[in-house]
């Protein structure tokens, strides 16, 4: 059984989307199981249904109005560099309603079911095993993974939001008594739980370079400051759970391919620039290209020396 898996990782979905257009339409690679968290989980529904260039449209023209309806950032230029600080005003209207969160992601949830119709939820149910997102139980202090199969479309639509909301600049979200936040807290990217579903053949897209080795620069601002350590706990649980998927691969025998990006991307994942992602996504489809051409000429040269 075969599994298409997707870290979460932002703006950064678009270098994804490239390196799954190019698994699927030119490598003809046929998925089973297709697994994601946070923006992974927003890709793997259309690509379950093979419909690249609806993911293209979508992130290559998402913008800061299309996740959030109270937006905690402003965006600022320096530069070349882009960087984000704190919108006083939008946080000073959260703490006067009391909300426990800097900002509201509600316009995301009314894209997702914009872009995701109960017809294609019905159409993923009956084409592919299954469609997993990841999600954080924070009530449980415990992760998640909820599959197409067990709901009703509107449930499902609403894991696919929690998985994305990066509390606490994004909504923290009430369902079934329990609330939830984005599943990156607890797995970036569930390679091991796609080992546990069944899959044999694994293609793991992780949306950070392989060597972390990088000075990044620290945020001026209290904000700005959280918002970079968030970064970093987020890289930690993804290279934990990378080091975890390998370990269970080998333990059962599962091919497991790994696709990371070349490069650090951004600094920000939550700064959605419609030219970079559209760079981005042209970045993933090249680099699984090269990677396929590395991979045939080894191919090639151990045949070589078989004969």
């Amino acid at each position: 059984m075969h599994a298409l898996v997707i870290s979460g990782g932002g703006s950064k979905g678009a270098y994804a989307g490239g390196v799954a257009q190019y698994l699927i339409q030119e490598e003809k690679r046929k998925y089973d199981l297709f697994l994601g968290t946070s923006t992974g989980s927003l890709l793997i529904p259309a690509l379950a249904l093979g419909n690249i260039e609806k993911v293209y449209d979508i992130y290559t023209n998402v913008n800061q109005h299309t996740i959030f309806n109270i937006n905690p950032f402003v965006v600022r230029k320096k530069g070349n560099r882009e960087y984000v600080s704190i919108n006083f005003k939008n946080t000073l209207l959260q703490f006067l309603k009391r909300k426990r969160t800097f900002g509201e992601s509600k316009n995301l949830r009314k894209a997702i079911r914009k872009n995701f119709s109960e017809a294609e939820f019905r159409l993923a149910r009956e084409k592919v095993k299954d469609v997993v997102v990841t999600v954080s139980n924070l009530t449980k202090n415990k992760t998640e993974y909820k599959s197409i199969q067990d709901y009703l479309y509107e449930d499902f639509c609403d894991w696919i939001w929690i998985s994305c909301n990066y509390v606490p600049f994004m909504s923290l979200v009430t369902k079934n008594k329990c609330e939830y936040a984005d599943g990156g807290f607890g797995c970036m990217i569930p390679i091991r739980e796609a080992i546990k579903r069944g899959a044999t053949h694994i293609d793991a897209i992780i949306l950070e370079s392989e060597n972390m080795e990088h000075n990044k620069v620290l945020g001026k601002n209290p904000f700005s400051l959280m918002v970079n350590l968030f970064s970093f706990m987020f890289d930690q649980v993804e290279d934990h759970d990378t080091i975890v998927g390998k370990l269970a691969a080998i333990n059962k025998n599962v091919s497991l391919n790994l696709y990371y990006t070349p490069s650090k991307l951004t600094e920000n994942s939550l700064i959605f620039n419609k030219k970079l992602m559209r760079s981005w996504w042209k970045q993933g489809f090249n680099y699984a290209a090269d990677k396929a051409t590395y991979a045939l000429e080894n191919k090639l040269k151990e045949t070589e020396k078989d004969k």
